[in-house]
């Protein structure tokens, strides 16, 4: 599907987040991070906000969920931000 390049203005949650160009939140692809509030949902949260917040993003929409979102594998530079959270959350 398509490919983006889009700066991040928010992270939401570990999984989640808000670029300027988009009006509902991309969520990373085979990923369930921690829900804010849950045991693990600050450490995602803050992982992913180090990763991205702020950045160019390279964004590959796979799919949309039941709420609009787009479903994506997401890139930094050369770095795989869906990897490089799903690692993060093994620790």
């Amino acid at each position: 599907m398509a490919k983006k390049k889009e700066t991040v203005t928010r992270v939401i949650d570990g999984d989640t987040f808000l670029t300027k160009s988009r009006k509902r939140a991309i969520r990373l692809a085979h990923l369930d991070a921690p829900e804010k509030g849950r045991r693990g949902g600050a450490k995602a949260t803050q992982e992913l906000r180090k990763l991205i917040q702020g950045k160019k993003v390279e964004v590959h929409t796979i799919a949309r969920d039941a709420f609009g979102r787009t479903i994506a594998n997401v890139r930094v530079g050369r770095k795989s931000v869906n990897k490089a959270i799903k690692n993060k959350l093994k620790k």
